[in-house]
């Protein structure tokens, strides 16, 4: 599997990696034993990079973690979490009353945003906490545009002196837009790789304009969440994309399905599963240096190891950008 080091940091990720919102019941319950076979099984798939952050059920994702990763050699994975949210205990009461969309197995914890230099440290050492280990290698601020501003005066300067100070090994933003990513990189940020979560995907390509090159110039690289765009891409040969598939969280509009279709059925000529295609799309970027789909247990975790391994035809992709379906500028997979 190929690794990219992440300019002079010394952190190296493999191209796919292992995203854990799941594990905190993203759309479905997780146990405990299903997320740490997923974890076990990724590692023995040979991905090095592992994603978790505090929103994740609470810091149930974290903590199922701690158990994953307890008797792995600290030297043999990557870790990156996120900043910008500090997790707070309820009452048993509390959390029972709680109207929870999105995690369905949830801890005790609530949150509320801090993007001070405090809130950032504080942030940071309750996920070792939960994770039981002394250091991450990847620390993103989870942030939404309209933190901009005090992300570049405040929470920037925080995580940057924790690199200073050895605590984690690079630093950078997650974030589900690409508009801030442009304006970081324009105010001469210092950040080591950007989380984009589904906006450089077979269904969304807002990314591949104008942030895709300024990384490149940069020497800043991507590592893309989100690339089944919250389930749609994740169809199998034999399957139909239907209503009631997720798109960026939500059911996905008539459009939208419509779009996956047409995309899935130039994939099925040639026999490459949509998730496949969904994978290689990203990494085929040079500013791409991982995809980090979610895995629920260790199935799909062995999926996604596949997945970016299949062989997929340069006719596949050459027939996508001829009707349309993919920019004809974008990057695809070498042919096999």
């Amino acid at each position: 599997m190929q690794i990219t080091r992440i300019g002079e940091t010394g952190v190296e990720l493999s191209e796919l990696g292992i995203g854990t919102a799941p594990h905190g019941g993203l759309y479905s319950v997780v146990t405990e034993e299903m997320a740490v076979g997923s974890v076990h099984a990724a590692l023995k798939a040979g991905y090095n990079y592992i994603d978790t952050a505090p929103l994740y059920g609470y810091g149930q994702s974290e903590m199922f973690l701690s158990t994953a990763l307890a008797d792995v050699p600290r030297d043999s994975y990557v870790l990156s979490t996120k900043v910008g949210r500090v997790l707070d205990p309820i009452s048993a009461q509390e959390a029972e009353a709680r109207d929870e969309p999105f995690f369905l197995n949830p801890a005790q914890n609530t949150f509320h945003w801090d993007l001070s230099r405090d809130g950032i440290r504080r942030s940071l050492e309750d996920s070792l906490t939960r994770l039981k280990i002394d250091r991450v290698d990847v620390l993103y601020i989870h942030m939404f545009p309209e933190f901009y501003d005090d992300v570049l005066a405040t929470s920037y300067p925080a995580v940057r002196e924790l690199r200073e100070e050895g605590l984690v090994g690079a630093i950078g933003i997650g974030i589900d837009f690409v508009e801030p990513l442009v304006k970081f990189i324009r105010d001469d940020a210092d950040f080591d790789l950007f989380m984009l979560a589904g906006r450089y995907t077979l269904l969304e390509t807002s990314a591949l304009p104008e942030l895709l090159p300024l990384c490149e110039e940069a020497g800043i690289y991507l590592t893309l969440a989100g690339p089944y765009n919250s389930g749609i891409l994740t169809a199998g040969l034999d399957d139909e994309i239907g209503p009631g598939a997720k798109y960026t969280y939500q059911d996905a509009p008539p459009e939208i399905i419509d779009r996956a279709r047409r995309i899935k059925a130039v994939c099925d000529r040639y026999r490459v599963p949509l998730r496949a295609a969904a994978l290689q799309f990203g990494t085929a970027h040079p500013a791409v240096a991982a995809t980090v789909p979610g895995a629920r247990n260790r199935e799909e975790a062995l999926d996604n190891a596949a997945m970016i391994d299949l062989a997929t035809p340069a006719d596949m992709w050459n027939e996508l950008k001829a009707e349309g379906l993919i920019p004809t500028g974008a990057p695809t997979p070498p042919s096999a």
